[in-house]
C-alpha cells in the first residue's frame, strides 16, 4: 500500500541561500507526523511546496502515489487540505468562510453552494465549535476563533489529508490544548492522515506519532522518528545550540523538554 504523502529528494533555494537540502520523508495513512526545527530553517517553505505555493529547485512529491505537480488545484484540494499559520481577517461571516472550503466539489456553472453544502459546513463548524460564531464576521473574533474556523473550513473539503502550519501559533495554552485534541480526535473520527508544522516541540512530542527534525544550517533532515528518538538532549543541543533536560511525561511517558540554567546542567 502506497503512503499518502512521499517526499522524495526535496531541494529548494531562494537566490544564493539554500532553504531545503535532499529532504525525503514518507506519511501513512492516519498517522500525525510533525515538522519541527529552529526559526528559519524550511518548515513553511515546506508546507508551501506541497500547497503548490513555491516550486521545488529539485525532487518531486507524491500523493497516493501520483506527482503533484501536473495535478490541477481544485483536484488536488478534494484530497489534501491546508491550514496555514494565520488567517486573513476578512470581512466576511464565519458561515461564509467555511463554505469556502466546498468550492472544489462545485460543478460546472454551480455558483452558489446547495444543501448538501451547508449542511457539511454546519457539521464540521459544530465538531470544531464555531456554530454559535456563525453569523459573526471573522474579522471581529479572536485569533483562536479565527484558527477553529480555519480548520472548520479545511474540514469542509473532506481531505483524506490535512496539512497545517503552526495551528497553534500565538495562542494561549488552553487554546492550544484544545486545537490539538480537536485535531486528535478529528484524526480518529475521520481517519484523517495529518502532516504539521510546530514550533513548540513539548507539543509536537505529545501529539505526534513520528517527527521530522530540520536542520538550519544544512538544509537537511537532522532525524526523523518516533519522539523519544527525536526529541534527545544531544538533537536539541545539536540542532537549536542549546542546553535542555529531557524527561518522561509523568502521565503520557511522552518526552518533555525543560529549559535549564548552565549551573544545574553541570551538577545534573
Amino acid at each position: 500500500m502506497n503512503p499518502v504523502l512521499e517526499i522524495e529528494h526535496l531541494s529548494f533555494q531562494y537566490r544564493e541561500n539554500i532553504i531545503l537540502q535532499d529532504i525525503s520523508f514518507n506519511v501513512s495513512k492516519g498517522e500525525f507526523v510533525t515538522v519541527i526545527g529552529p526559526n528559519g530553517c524550511g518548515k513553511t517553505t515546506l508546507i508551501n511546496i506541497i500547497s503548490k505555493i513555491n516550486r521545488p529547485g529539485k525532487g518531486r512529491i507524491r500523493l497516493y502515489g501520483r506527482d503533484i505537480n501536473p495535478m490541477l488545484r481544485r483536484k488536488m484540494a478534494r484530497q489534501v487540505a491546508i491550514v496555514m499559520q494565520t488567517t486573513d481577517p476578512v470581512a466576511m461571516t464565519v458561515e461564509d468562510y467555511v463554505l469556502l472550503g466546498r468550492l472544489p466539489f462545485f460543478k460546472k456553472y454551480q455558483f452558489f453552494e446547495n444543501r448538501h453544502d451547508i449542511d457539511i459546513a454546519k457539521k464540521y463548524m459544530e465538531m470544531t465549535g464555531v456554530i454559535k460564531l456563525a453569523k459573526s464576521k471573522i474579522h471581529e473574533i479572536s485569533g483562536g476563533e479565527r484558527q477553529l474556523a480555519s480548520i472548520a473550513r479545511a474540514l469542509a473539503q473532506e481531505p483524506s489529508l490535512l496539512v497545517m502550519d503552526e495551528p497553534t501559533s500565538h495562542l494561549d495554552i488552553t487554546r492550544q490544548a484544545r486545537i490539538l485534541e480537536l485535531i486528535r480526535r478529528l484524526r480518529q473520527e475521520l481517519s484523517l492522515t495529518v502532516l504539521m508544522v510546530l514550533h513548540d516541540l513539548n507539543l509536537a512530542g505529545e501529539y505526534s506519532d513520528r517527527l521530522v527534525l530540520l536542520n538550519k544550517e544544512n538544509g537537511r533532515i537532522f532525524k526523523a522518528g518516533t519522539p523519544e528518538e527525536v526529541l534527545t538532549e544531544q538533537s536539541i543541543l545539536d540542532v537549536y545550540h542549546t542546553r535542555v533536560m529531557v524527561l518522561p511525561n509523568p502521565v503520557s511517558n511522552k518526552p518533555l523538554i525543560f529549559l535549564a540554567s548552565q549551573d544545574a546542567m553541570d551538577s545534573k
